[in-house]
């Protein structure tokens, strides 16, 4: 969840817990980024508002398993959710969408079989960036510290089965696109958390599994 940057509005993102058809029904909330009060209402102004409880939450919809929630320093609202077997996605929120699943997807069914791509449906909104092999996003900020001056202004995304910490760029002008990844890091273990510190530095919090991992790192510039 994430409070808009004025702290008028409270974001939350709901999975739609693999069953695949609620997140194209406007009559649950499943599927979706939710825009709500402080106090839990439905917020005003939201794109399906006469629609009555809970279409009424919904900011906007078509989404997977969504993990990574977090405001650029612009105002602008970011996702990440995980894919089936590839297409994890990163990607601008934006009011009223729908972002296709499970009608479409950059990774396949677990079964092997097809999902046809975004590019072949174009109402539906595309992901910015999309992995395959995935990186099974968990976490994600934006970073606006001063500790690590190359990441300044960048989305910082932590990854379950790739173990990574991923560095996402909004201007790369990489064959013809504007966001993507740009660098990564790979550690021991599953991250699970990011959060950036007062002092611009980064801590990271691992998964424990078999008695490995479970640790909160923190990351500081090399002397």
């Amino acid at each position: 969840m994430a409070f808009s940057p004025d702290g008028s509005y409270l974001y939350l993102t709901s999975g739609e817990r693999a069953k695949k058809e609620p997140a194209q029904d406007l009559s649950s909330n499943l599927g979706a980024v939710l825009r709500l009060t402080p106090g839990g209402e439905a917020a005003p102004g939201n794109p399906f508002a006469d629609r009555g409880s809970p279409t009424d939450q919904i900011w906007s919809y078509g989404h997977r398993n969504l993990l990574g929630l977090a405001f650029a320093p612009d105002g602008e609202l970011y996702e990440t959710e995980t894919g089936p077997k590839g297409g994890d996605e990163f990607q601008l929120i934006e009011r009223g969408e729908n972002y296709g699943w499970p009608v479409v997807s950059n990774g396949d069914n677990y079964d092997g079989s097809d999902i046809p791509e975004h590019d072949t449906r174009e109402k539906f909104r595309r992901p910015d960036e999309f992995w395959n092999p995935v990186i099974t996003p968990s976490a994600m900020i934006w970073y606006t510290g001063g500790a690590f001056p190359g990441w300044e202004g960048s989305p910082l995304v932590t990854g379950l089965n790739s173990r990574a910490l991923v560095r996402v760029t909004m201007d790369c002008h990489w064959d013809g696109r504007k966001v993507c990844e740009s660098e990564r890091w790979v550690f021991s273990n599953r991250l699970r958390e990011i959060e950036q510190g007062p002092d611009g530095t980064v801590w990271i919090l691992e998964d424990e599994k078999h008695g490995k991992g479970g640790q909160l790192l923190h990351l500081v510039p090399a002397e």
